[in-house]
C-alpha cells in the first residue's frame, strides 16, 4: 500500500508564507506519474492547486499562479508546495496526491490544515 505523509501546514498571517511537504513511499520518478496538491475549503469541493507531470511540467490553478511553486525530488520521493503571499481565501485542507500511471489507482495523503488569518 502506497503511503503519503504530509507536513508543514499551520496558521499564518495574510501575506505570509508556508511550505508543505509530502513524502511518498514509492518511486515517483516515472514519466507516467503525476504528483501534486489539491485543497478543500469548508463547504466546497476539492480542487486542484498544482501538479507536476512525469516529464517535469508544472500546472497551477489560476488563483495561485505567481504565488505558489510546486517542486519534486525524485531521489527522496517528495513533493513540496511553497506558498507565498498567502491570502485568507487560501485557507483550506491541503491534500497531497500521487497518480502512478493510467490504469492504477491514485493515492492521497491525510490532509494538512492551512489557515490564513490575522
Amino acid at each position: 500500500q502506497v503511503q503519503l505523509v504530509e507536513s508543514g501546514g499551520g496558521l499564518v498571517q495574510p501575506g505570509g508564507s508556508l511550505r508543505l511537504s509530502c513524502a511518498v513511499s514509492e518511486d515517483i520518478g516515472s514519466i507516467y506519474s503525476r504528483v501534486g496538491w489539491y485543497r478543500q475549503a469548508p463547504g466546497n469541493e476539492r480542487v486542484l492547486v498544482a501538479t507536476i507531470t512525469g516529464i517535469g511540467s508544472s500546472i497551477y490553478a489560476d488563483s495561485v499562479k505567481g504565488r505558489f511553486t510546486i517542486s519534486r525530488d525524485t531521489v527522496k520521493n517528495t513533493v513540496n508546495l511553497q506558498m507565498n503571499m498567502l491570502k485568507p481565501d487560501d485557507t483550506a485542507v491541503y491534500y497531497c496526491y500521487y497518480a502512478p500511471r493510467p490504469g492504477r489507482e491514485d493515492y492521497w495523503g491525510q490532509g494538512t490544515q492551512v489557515t490564513v488569518s490575522s
